[in-house]
């Protein structure tokens, strides 16, 4: 009786194991219900052929929104000449460069200005090099597979970036004029530069991980650091150009008037045209998935070994509104950031959440909200450019927004994009803001202790 107890529990525990086994898989009976609940319609089948031969988003085109969006605004900053970011990811520098023209246009009466942006991403590369080799540095005494370290050498370097970035690579290197340091093919094709520079970036990060560890004096280990950057310089003078230590320049007003020919240096010519303290402007954020009314800062989210991580002043959508009308109405210019490629229609230069419809091409809900699609790294940052504009309407809402892109003026309406309210709470990630525009009492969250963020949390997200 014994045995046979025995040999019945036995049997209950490989069968158990067996469906443990298979649980989940894809098996004849559940392959068959799949293939059962795609009935083959008249309707079905015209969809088939359809969405196999045709663009999703041209069958998904929402025909009841065409033309109910217009690019009339209440209040608008000056802006001219669309800047081109080409097949690079600089948008964050012409996003922020592009929130200072405006100024420069106005203070010399010109009619055309464009900073270099190549000038800017040649110190920012190789800032972002050095950052990279002093945090394998003092990573060394971690594994290789420690989520830090691992993370570190997923992302040696790129060509991305956000305001902080900008805002320090700017204070320490000032800027010139596009004549001064113009685009080569290399800063406007960025994707094989990038590719070396993280595969020698690799290749030292792993030798420095072995320096540091050894017995090897001190000044041998800063030394062979020092050869590993001259070779990351050498690469980016041959693709980018060797930046200038001062330059001239020269001016033509709108009335015709030239000026005469003046003598800077990057950073005389900063504070000459702009002059403005960058540390006097925040960053907010609408991020649903923490606290509001708090400061955050993310980890190793700068390019300067000194320079500041970004830090967030995390606030609802209403009140972070409230502040760009104001910065609008005194005719400045922000930084931007968003994920463009959402609900995106650009050839009319439209962002809205009625631009396309998904669930009735497919037949499938979407349903996820803001939170859950950052949770799940479905939706984040992806792009930044300059917010220029807002519709006020008559009752005090406001219904939509302008954003000056840095695709060239033959990408959206004139090199613009218009966004509407509703999209502007689902897809705005960051916005820049001078502290004037800003209530005293949400200034006070800076005194705040920030929470620290590690630099895989999903609120990471450099803008391209």
């Amino acid at each position: 009786m014994q045995k046979i107890i025995a040999l019945f529990i036995l049997l209950i525990a490989v069968s158990a194991a067996i469906s443990q086994e298979t649980r989940g898989t894809l098996n004849e009976e559940t392959l068959q219900r799949l293939k059962d609940s795609f009935e083959k319609t008249p309707e079905n089948t015209a969809l088939l052929n359809a969405v196999t031969h045709n663009d999703i988003n041209s069958l998904a085109d929402n025909r009841e929104n065409d033309g109910k969006l217009n690019y009339l605004f209440s209040d608008v900053v000056e802006t001219k000449a669309v800047t081109n970011q080409k097949s690079s990811g600089r948008c964050w520098l012409y996003t922020g460069l592009n929130t200072l023209r405006p100024m420069v246009r106005e203070k010399y009466a010109l009619d055309e200005f464009e900073f270099s942006q190549t000038y800017n991403f040649f110190w920012d590369q190789l800032e972002k090099a050095n950052l990279f080799m002093e945090i394998a540095i003092s990573t060394a005494h971690l594994p290789m597979d420690d989520k830090k370290v691992e993370w570190l050498f997923k992302n040696p370097i790129g060509d991305g970036g956000q305001w902080t970035t900008f805002s320090d690579i700017v204070k320490k290197y000032g800027v010139v004029p596009k004549s001064a340091m113009p685009d080569t093919y290399q800063s406007e094709k960025t994707a094989m530069m990038r590719r070396l520079l993280s595969t020698k970036l690799r290749e030292d990060g792993l030798e420095l991980r072995m320096l540091t560890l050894s017995k090897m004096h001190e000044g041998h280990k800063i030394e062979a650091k020092m050869k590993m950057l001259e070779e990351i310089y050498r690469i980016l003078v041959l693709s980018l150009g060797e930046p200038p230590e001062s330059f001239v320049w020269q001016y033509e007003t709108k009335d015709g008037k030239i000026s005469e020919p003046k003598t800077y240096t990057p950073k005389e010519f900063y504070d000459e045209l702009i002059g403005i303290d960058l540390d006097e402007f925040v960053m907010f954020m609408n991020d649903p998935m923490r606290e509001y009314n708090k400061l955050y800062e993310v980890e190793f989210d700068r390019n300067l070994v000194e320079g500041a991580n970004w830090k967030y002043i995390n606030l609802p959508n209403e009140q972070i509104k409230e502040f760009a009308k104001r910065s609008i109405q005194g005719n400045e210019a922000m930084y931007f950031s968003c994920d463009v490629g959402k609900q995106l229609d650009k050839k009319n230069g439209t962002l809205d959440l009625n631009n396309y419809n998904y669930t009735d091409l497919f037949g499938v809900d979407f349903e996820m909200d803001k939170k859950e699609r950052m949770k799940t790294f479905q939706s984040g940052s992806t792009h930044g450019m300059a917010l220029v504009g807002v519709n006020i309407l008559p009752d005090g809402s406001i219904d939509k927004w302008l954003l000056e892109n840095s695709w060239g003026a033959d990408q959206g309406h004139n090199g613009f994009l218009t966004m509407t309210d509703g999209w502007f709470d689902e897809y705005m990630f960051r916005l820049i803001i001078h502290k004037k525009y800003i209530d005293a009492d949400v200034l006070k969250i800076l005194e705040q202790e920030a929470t620290l963020l590690p630099p895989w949390d999903p609120v990471f997200a450099a803008e391209e």
